[in-house]
């Protein structure tokens, strides 16, 4: 059993007397633990008035299929394990120095409206990506958040952050995967999200390299304006950090 804890935040969320849990997983979470941890949360949300979740993980190498993988799209089965899943999209990659959060959240409280809560997923990662000097855009009928590349060619474009949610009872979770410095040739092995005419990239890549903190802070940070809530870390007691605002250091 994974157990969710290195560092934990709260934001209030639509309900302020509901607090999210803003946590982040030290080392290498395997994925099938990562899945088996999300399914039991969403069951508490659903079932048992469990607190909602946004959790920061990195993984193993893997590849992932979601509900629209093609198996074309799988170059190179031998490569890494592969493991099915119920979120929306199709296959991914994930990797260390790859920024994993997973977006346990109760939709009921957020409009029940899954294309706004995405565009809002979107939105939250191209601002946060914008602090650290990057311009992400998104695409028409391209999933994930996008780079512009005019050294490559005119028209070129290389995916940063690639996006998949899954929605059980207005329950989501799965969610959203940053490149922060992962070895891109990992990719090789798969179409990923089924798209063979351009290319991924990480912030190293695009020469902004920065810690895996710097992206956590990032997007804690935006979270506040795209989601609502301010942002608390826990007691000392429970996690063995200082309790204080998350300030804005001007990334």
């Amino acid at each position: 059993m994974v157990k969710l804890a290195a560092l934990e935040k709260n934001f209030g969320g639509p309900d302020a007397r509901s607090p999210v849990l803003w946590q982040i997983s030290p080392g290498l979470t395997p994925y099938p633990d990562a899945v088996a941890a999300m399914e039991r949360q969403v069951e508490a949300i659903r079932h048992e008035g469990g607190p909602e979740r946004v959790w920061l993980v990195e993984h193993p190498p893997v590849y992932t299929a979601g509900t629209s993988a093609k198996p074309g799209d799988l170059l190179d089965p031998g490569r890494f394990p592969v493991f099915q899943t119920g979120r929306g999209g199709q296959y991914t990659y994930h990797g260390p120095g790859q920024r994993v959060v997973y977006l346990m959240l109760n939709l009921t409280k957020r409009g029940k409206d899954v294309r706004a809560f995405v565009r809002r997923i979107e939105d939250w990662v191209i601002a946060a990506l914008a602090r650290l000097g990057v311009q992400g855009h998104i695409r028409e009928g391209r999933t994930g958040i996008w780079v512009a590349r005019p050294e490559k060619g005119l028209l070129a474009e290389d995916k940063i952050a690639a996006i998949g949610i899954r929605v059980r009872r207005w329950v989501s979770f799965h969610g959203v995967s940053i490149n922060v410095s992962p070895d891109l040739s990992h990719y090789d092995g798969i179409a990923p999200c089924g798209i063979r005419d351009q290319g991924v990239t990480s912030l190293a890549d695009l020469g902004h390299a920065r810690p895996m903190a710097d992206l956590d802070q990032a997007l804690a940070l935006e979270l506040q304006h795209h989601f609502g809530g301010a942002i608390e870390q826990t007691s000392q007691t429970d996690f063995s950090i200082a309790s204080s605002n998350l300030e804005d250091t001007g990334l």
